[in-house]
């Protein structure tokens, strides 16, 4: 490969290796907001930053799409980003950990949800048992805290 070429190639990695580094930055950003919103209870907060963290997502996919060709071309240019690649790839495992963290969050919730909606309804969360005829049966309080 010629040198000219060569350095276009490496300048072309390491500029989409830097627009990755600045859209993963962006994503750790919204995933705490998300957190944030997640706390808060704020629904139109946690709208906001899921597109935003779904652009995002979106974005590192197709960045990435055009590193794997650029490497693929040479393995040379793929040495270059080694140190980038590095922070990078650090980066995106802090952004994995907050998804989880936040999607733990969202579990959590739920299950607080799902009981207090057991408790108002005097529905047990069992899923029932099958009677000697067949039908299911499910667990009821013997007195419903609230009814409809």
């Amino acid at each position: 490969m010629t040198p000219p070429l060569q350095a276009e190639l490496d300048s072309a990695l390491q500029a989409i290796v830097a627009d990755m580094r600045a859209a993963t930055m962006q994503l750790i950003l919204v995933l705490d907001e998300e957190r944030e919103a997640l706390i808060q209870a704020d629904a139109e907060a946690l709208n906001r930053s899921g597109e935003a963290k779904q652009m995002l997502t979106r974005r590192l996919e197709q960045l990435d799409a055009e590193r794997l060709h650029l490497s693929a071309a040479s393995a040379q240019t793929a040495r270059t980003v080694d140190p980038a690649w590095s922070e990078l790839l650090k980066n995106l495992t802090a952004c994995r950990d907050k998804n989880q963290r936040n999607g733990a969050l969202v579990g959590q919730r739920l299950l607080q949800v799902r009981r207090a909606l057991s408790v108002l309804t005097g529905n047990g969360s069992d899923s029932g048992i099958y009677g000697h005829s067949g039908t299911l049966h499910i667990g009821h309080r013997s007195l419903p805290l609230a009814e409809a």
